[in-house]
């Protein structure tokens, strides 16, 4: 059968030689494809700049359907979906800005020092917390705003919890 080749892009899979890789890669599909995937990481401002650009698709006013879908020239979102677009564009603004009643924002660095001088204190120390960990505990409004701005992060990636992880003692690994 010999080794095949996966595109990623169009999730699809075909004998690897030279001639069928070169046909795939310059093909329309996999333009499309790839095209979509990377408009899916687009922001908000990218996507109401481009749809402001475009005309309306008459075909999506009148049936509600276009045969071209996502690669129709033509805009297929109405003034109210433009609009609440705006919204949540001045919604992230705002949130960037720190205009949401927050303390000031802090850079990622401070954030991790001070947690390890707190986790160096509360080991030293054992159960006891000195005056700077009473004043600052660890709440949400206390991680930085980059931390928070990212959406869908997976786990190993989210800030700690207030407390910290559990660790067990005895933990067997593997």
């Amino acid at each position: 059968m010999g080794k095949r080749y996966y595109c990623d892009y169009c999730d699809r899979s075909f004998q690897d030689n030279m001639h069928n890789r070169k046909k795939h890669l310059n093909g329309v599909q996999h333009h499309r494809a790839k095209k979509a995937w990377f408009d899916h990481f687009r922001d908000s401002a990218a996507i109401l700049y481009d749809e402001q650009a475009k005309k309306p698709c008459r075909k999506f006013l009148q049936k509600g359907i276009c045969g071209f879908g996502p690669n129709c020239r033509f805009s297929h979102m109405s003034e109210e979906d433009l609009t609440n677009l705006k919204m949540q564009i001045e919604d992230e603004r705002q949130h960037r800005d720190g205009r949401w009643g927050r303390t000031p924002e802090r850079s990622i660095e401070d954030w991790l020092t001070r947690r390890e001088k707190k986790r160096v204190a509360l080991g030293s120390k054992g159960v006891q917390k000195d005056k700077e960990d009473d004043e600052g505990s660890q709440t949400e409004s206390d991680i930085p705003l980059q931390l928070l701005s990212i959406p869908n992060l997976p786990p190993s990636l989210l800030p700690p919890p207030p407390d910290g992880w559990k660790v067990r003692l005895n933990t067997e690994w593997g």
